[in-house]
């Protein structure tokens, strides 16, 4: 099976899975949020590296496109934030989860890596991820295991 997709971007363009593949995907809950931007911080620092894989990255979560513009120019992130308002992709990928937030059940986004292939199918993935360090981790999985 293969999850390729179609989303806009922070700048309001389509990406198209397809045509940026291999791809890291990674879904986290919610933008300008501490663990988010820890996350989206260390993507950043490690794009030029992930790109010397031949990998893109890209992050996901179902925030506005109009958030994710504001989240890029604060944190200065160089990759396509993806807005999934309606949860289709989230859905696609089985992020979306009961969550216990403050005593209260809530439906949010599991934060998740995905390495996709060459032909859309995943090669690896990470559920219930911790931010810190995360990025670094997927790096040395995917010169480990994809070059």
């Amino acid at each position: 099976m293969n999850y390729l997709f179609n989303l806009p971007t922070q700048d309001n363009a389509m990406f198209n899975s397809k045509e940026h593949l291999p791809l890291v995907v990674y879904f986290y809950p919610k933008d300008n949020t501490p663990g988010c931007s820890t996350e989206a911080a260390e993507f950043s620092t490690l794009y030029e590296d992930f790109k010397k894989t031949g990998y893109e990255v890209v992050g996901i979560s179902r925030d506005s496109v109009a958030s994710h513009q504001k989240f890029v120019c604060k944190l200065d992130i160089p990759f396509p934030l993806l807005s999934d308002s309606d949860e289709t992709v989230c859905n696609q990928f089985g992020v979306m989860k009961e969550k216990n937030m403050y005593g209260k059940k809530v439906w949010g986004i599991e934060r998740s890596t995905f390495v996709l292939d060459k032909s859309g199918k995943i090669v690896q993935e990470w559920r219930k991820v911790k931010a810190t360090g995360h990025a670094q981790n997927v790096l040395e999985w995917i010169k480990n295991n994809c070059n």
